[in-house]
């Protein structure tokens, strides 16, 4: 898989205190690692921090699945790239891809499923419409791309 044309939304080196007793990356720091790169994904569409932050307007998290493919340790370098899978009205199904960067080697991989709120009714709520505009180019691009993507086959949107 060529992920080169995917956007990278998180970029991070690991730290001690990422590490646990076995000498590698801890499984809640890929969450923790995935969880700052959505912000920067959304925010392709127009709905990241910034949208959260101005609005009364959020997303929840509905499903996720990572698979950990190679170690990550103490001082690599990661670099996570992510790609839109499919979308309804207001959720959201996508993918994160954690490559290590030294041997380009693909660590770890995140499957999600998030659904746009309405933080006053803590409810599901359509995205803006300027949203799913931007949101359609982007999947419209990534349905372009000579790969399938590795999803676990049990979630998506429904």
């Amino acid at each position: 898989m060529d992920f080169s044309s995917l956007p990278i939304t998180h970029q991070e080196t690991i730290t001690e205190d990422y590490i646990d007793f076995l000498g590698h990356m801890n499984v809640m720091w890929y969450t923790h690692l995935f969880d700052e790169a959505v912000y920067e994904f959304w925010g392709m569409f127009g709905c990241g921090l910034d949208y959260h932050n101005s609005s009364a307007m959020g997303s929840f998290a509905l499903e996720q699945h990572i698979r950990y493919l190679a170690e990550v340790r103490l001082g690599d370098s990661v670099t996570i790239r992510s790609r839109a899978l499919g979308r309804s009205a207001k959720t959201f199904h996508f993918m994160h891809f954690m490559v290590r960067d030294k041997h380009d080697v693909l660590a770890a991989t995140g499957e999600f499923v998030g659904v746009h709120i309405d933080l006053r009714t803590r409810r599901g709520t359509p995205f803006p419409k300027d949203a799913l505009r931007k949101l359609d180019a982007l999947l419209e691009a990534h349905r372009k791309l000579d790969w399938e993507a590795p999803v676990c086959g049990v979630m998506g949107v429904r």
